[in-house]
C-alpha cells in the first residue's frame, strides 16, 4: 500500500524559506518511471502543480514559480522535500505531495493541476505565511 506523509512548519514568516518534507512508503521513490511532486491549494483556489521530481532524480518546476523553488531527495529515507524561499501571505496553502505525474514536463505545467494526474496523495498539511 502505497501511502505520502507531508511533515513541515504550519507557520512561515513573509521572506523565509518554506521547507516541506514528503515521506513515502510502500514504493520506493527510485522506482523506473515514477514521478513525485508537490502540489498546493490556497484558499478558495484550485490546484496548483508546483515541482516534481522523477525516479532518476531528474527535477521539474512549474515556471511561474521556479526562480525561488527548488525540489530534492533522499533516498536512503524514502524521502522528498520543497523548498520555496521569499513566502508571502500568498503562499498560504494546503501543500501536498502526490504521486504522479507521468513523464513530467515544465511545457505542461498549467495541465498538471487536474487531479486524475496523481495516482497517491498525502493528507495534506497546512501552511500559514504570517506575522
Amino acid at each position: 500500500q502505497v501511502q505520502l506523509q507531508e511533515s513541515g512548519p504550519g507557520l512561515v514568516k513573509p521572506s523565509q524559506t518554506l521547507s516541506l518534507t514528503c515521506t513515502v512508503s510502500g514504493v520506493s521513490i527510485t522506482a523506473s518511471g515514477g514521478a513525485w511532486s508537490w502540489v498546493r491549494r490556497p484558499p478558495g483556489k484550485g490546484l496548483e502543480w508546483m515541482a516534481a521530481i522523477r525516479y532518476d532524480g531528474s527535477p521539474y518546476y512549474n515556471p511561474s514559480l521556479k526562480w525561488r523553488t527548488s525540489i530534492s531527495r533522499d533516498t536512503s529515507k524514502n524521502q522528498f522535500s520543497l523548498q520555496l524561499g521569499s513566502v508571502t501571505p500568498e503562499d498560504t496553502a494546503v501543500y501536498y505531495c502526490a504521486r504522479g505525474p507521468t513523464n513530467p514536463s515544465s511545457y505542461y505545467a498549467d495541465t498538471y493541476s487536474d487531479p486524475d494526474k496523481y495516482g497517491y496523495w498525502g493528507q495534506g498539511t497546512q501552511v500559514t505565511v504570517s506575522n
